[in-house]
């Protein structure tokens, strides 16, 4: 801890209020609020144990600020506006799209509809909801249009032409058609105010309702609607059945919980609406608190914030330290009193239980695929280094791949992966030029001793080694394939611009080249004294053996190692990228040689055309006076009177 923070510490206020920590840069790190400001900021400083992500962000704060406030309601207020406003990178911040579900009614409107909205406004509308997780919103409103016939269009009711006619929802009995006067205000608001009810808890009338239909479409032998009704009965038994049956049905309950593995944090959410249980929600928060009662407040604070729905009643599985100034803050987003309570028995302590298993089962899923992806890379990085005995930890590796065919457009690939993983913008590409004929050796040597030499002026020009993230560096097509490729920085008359190449100025700590022992011993032979420096290996196709300089037999990793796995995955990679690159490149070639076949078109003149026409095909179906656009009448009748004279 440095001098700056530790007389600012001495200094703090034993007063609530809201504190702002910054990295050297004066980037906001975290925002978080407190009952007492000396106690809590104090607390992530002292020597004391800390989970991971806490030691982690407190070793990036340089300095802090604080605001203080008459009461801890005023600082939870604060703090979110702050958050909402800064977006720190540890605090917790739900996802943009964190919009649920909704039903919305607007029961100013003469005739009302039902539509599923995202957004909550005030704006006098009835909202029911939300629909999370094995029913959802479009169930409910279909189950509504089936029993209470409510109109689903979106007309102006204000602006129905006389001519206007029902629609076919009317006519099968799914409509009460107010667009064309069959039904009164009064008539229809009777029926909005069933829907209501229904969206309430009170389901009897609609089950009635629809067994009735359901039988009268059957004894008119009209099955089709009978199975019509028969489908919304079973979703209203999936709604019906996820009564919570000690709890009353007009209760509206939101319960929350929090999971943590010191590392990873869940959060999750219940919605209890009209003594239903409706579904929940699960998410994997960022989050820098020092202990879960802090995190699940945090938590149900941003959610009050953002969400902008809270129930009339928030069931935690934690007491918070915060809990009369939690139910204060969202009783003022509400606009109405709302409770937050910890249960200790009862059926809400039992969905706060639930609440708390869907916490730590998703977050115990969550890690699974967490430790599988670090066991895939980093892990399978490190065994790689153990496996082969590598004198250090093989965190870049670059693989090398030619492809060709019969020799022609010969093209070589590098590929990199960096903490074993793909590290696209490093990626580079070689026309191999000195090579005649079909001679993969000779096309490996070639590659290598180019790559290396650009290591080499890059290192006598003691540029800095990077082997970190390079986001921005060149453009990738969608295909992960550099813009940049060793074909664009040949063309580069610049020896500069060839240093510069943060890619080709990385040391590798490790090369595969995909082939056997004899592909291995060509490529040291090239590279001379490298091959002191770098460590190379090679892997062979058919067996999966790896072979190390020095040693007359393979080695033979385990089929199922990690190790394996990621060698097979940059060696798949590295065969990709050749042979897309060879594909582009013998396409330009044999395009270009189809035209330069034909008497008066040269380089240029046929350069000028693929660019101007885009295709063979178009060239070919052009005139000899758009042809002339391009290029002169003599090179234009040429080609023109060329590919006539292949068609006839």
């Amino acid at each position: 801890m440095n001098d700056i923070l530790r007389q600012k510490i001495k200094d703090l206020p034993m007063s609530s209020g809201v504190y702002i920590m910054y990295s050297q840069s004066g980037q906001i790190l975290y925002i978080g609020k407190a009952k007492v400001l000396k106690n809590r900021v104090s607390q992530y400083f002292n020597a004391g144990v800390k989970t991971e992500k806490v030691a982690r962000m407190v070793s990036k704060v340089y300095t802090f600020d604080y605001i203080i406030t008459r009461n801890e309601v005023e600082a939870l207020v604060l703090e979110n506006n702050l958050i909402k406003q800064h977006k720190p990178p540890y605090n917790i911040l739900l996802k943009d799209d964190k919009n649920y579900p909704f039903i919305r009614i607007d029961v100013k409107a003469d005739f009302p509809r039902v539509e599923v909205v995202r957004k909550l406004k005030a704006d006098g509308a009835k909202y029911f909801g939300p629909y999370m997780q094995g029913i959802s919103s479009r169930d409910i409103t279909d189950l509504i249009y089936s029993a209470f016939s409510l109109r689903s269009c979106s007309l102006n009711m204000n602006k129905i032409p006389s001519s206007h006619r029902p629609c076919l929802n009317h006519h099968i009995g799914r409509c009460l058609a107010p667009c064309t006067g069959c039904v009164s205000r009064e008539e229809y608001k009777k029926q909005v105010d069933g829907v209501i009810s229904f969206l309430g808890g009170n389901d009897k009338k609609v089950e009635e309702m629809l067994i009735g239909r359901m039988r009268a479409a059957s004894e008119r032998e009209d099955y089709e609607q009978a199975l019509y009704y028969k489908q919304k009965l079973e979703v209203l038994d999936k709604l019906v059945r996820r009564q919570v049956t000690a709890l009353p049905k007009d209760l509206n309950i939101d319960v929350f919980a929090i999971a943590s593995s010191g590392l990873n944090t869940v959060a999750a959410v219940l919605f209890v609406r009209g003594g239903k249980l409706l579904g929940g929600d699960k998410q994997v928060i960022e989050d820098v608190s020092l202990d879960e009662k802090s995190a699940l407040s945090s938590y149900i604070s941003r959610y009050a914030s953002q969400v902008g729905y809270v129930a009339d009643e928030v069931v935690t599985s934690v007491q918070l330290d915060d809990e009369d100034a939690m139910a204060e803050y969202i009783s003022g987003i509400k606009g109405k009193k709302v409770n937050v309570i910890c249960p200790h028995q009862g059926i809400r302590r039992q969905l706060a239980d639930m609440a708390e298993s869907n916490a730590k089962d998703f977050l115990e899923k969550s890690l699974s695929v967490r430790e599988r992806h670090d066991n895939m890379t980093v892990g399978a990085m490190m065994q790689l280094g153990e496996l082969l005995r590598l004198p250090r930890i093989p965190v870049r590796m670059e693989c090398y791949d030619i492809s060709h065919v019969s020799g022609t457009d010969k093209v070589a690939s590098m590929v990199v992966f960096i903490n074993g993983e793909p590290a696209r913008g490093h990626y580079r590409k070689f026309h191999i030029r000195e090579v005649e004929g079909n001679n993969d050796f000779a096309s490996l040597q070639e590659a290598l001793s180019r790559r290396l030499a650009r290591l080499e002026d890059a290192e006598s020009a003691e540029l800095p080694e990077e082997d970190g993230d390079i986001s921005g560096f060149g453009e990738s097509d969608g295909q992960g394939e550099l813009s940049l490729s060793g074909e664009n920085v040949e063309a580069a008359s610049s020896e500069e611009k060839a240093k510069n190449d943060i890619s080709f100025s990385s040391r590798p700590d490790l090369i595969v080249i995909d082939g056997g022992k004899g592909q291995l011993s060509s490529v040291l032979e090239a590279v001379g004294e490298w091959s002191g420096k770098i460590n190379f290996i090679s892997l062979a196709k058919r067996e999966e053996e790896v072979f190390v300089p020095h040693q007359s037999q393979p080695v033979i990793l385990p089929r199922d190692s990690y190790a394996l796995k990621l060698l097979q995955r940059i060696r798949d990679e590295a065969h990709r990228f050749a042979i897309t690159f060879h594909r582009n490149t013998r396409g330009r070639r044999m395009r270009h040689s189809s035209l330069e076949e034909i008497p008066n078109v040269g380089e240029k003149a046929a350069k000028k055309l693929l660019k101007s026409f885009g295709t063979i095909a178009a060239i070919k179906q052009a005139t000899v006076p758009e042809l002339m656009q391009v290029v002169n009448r003599r090179a234009a009748e040429s080609v023109y009177n060329y590919y006539n004279g292949e068609e006839e």
